[in-house]
């Protein structure tokens, strides 16, 4: 079993995209029972009283113009716990990977990635919710989800 969290400032666009993308991925592959695959904030501002915010609704669109749901996702605030829950932790920008370690104290397991490493133009995660380009985060979450299941799939070959 792979565990997989995808993480980003608020889990309301990003990271939840990036869940349901890879999610959707897996499944067209076959591959549901081998994964557990969630997504979390490094930060509590859309976690209010432990109700979570709903994925912002042009997040939402995007995904529905691919034929994809947020329903029932809300957010939540990353764990020093799930460090030990998680087998690899993907952010989408260098903030969220400073702000993971903090979380976790450090990463001496080496566990924390940046889900854009997984393509050929390593970078952040274009973030939609100040750019207002959701297709361009689409883009670029779905190459970096397309990467990472690639290269878990090649490395579970070699194993």
């Amino acid at each position: 079993m792979i565990r997989i969290l995808f993480i980003c400032l608020g889990n309301i666009c990003r990271s939840p995209m990036a869940e349901i993308i890879f999610r959707d991925m897996v499944e067209k592959n076959g591959l549901s029972d081998e994964f557990i695959i969630a997504s979390s904030a490094t930060s509590s501002e859309n976690v209010w009283n432990g109700i979570g915010a709903e994925v912002y609704p042009p997040a939402k669109r995007i995904l529905a113009r691919h034929g994809l749901s947020a329903e029932g996702k809300r957010a939540v605030q990353i764990k020093k716990s799930d460090y030990e829950k998680y087998d690899l932790f993907v952010c989408m920008d260098k903030s969220n990977v400073r702000n993971t370690q903090r979380i976790f104290h450090g990463d001496n397991e080496d566990k924390i990635r940046m889900l854009m490493d997984y393509t050929d133009r390593p970078a952040d995660v274009s973030d939609p919710w100040y750019t207002g380009d959701f297709d361009k985060a689409y883009r670029d979450i779905y190459d970096g989800c397309e990467g990472l299941l690639k290269a878990i799939l090649k490395q579970e070959n070699q194993a």
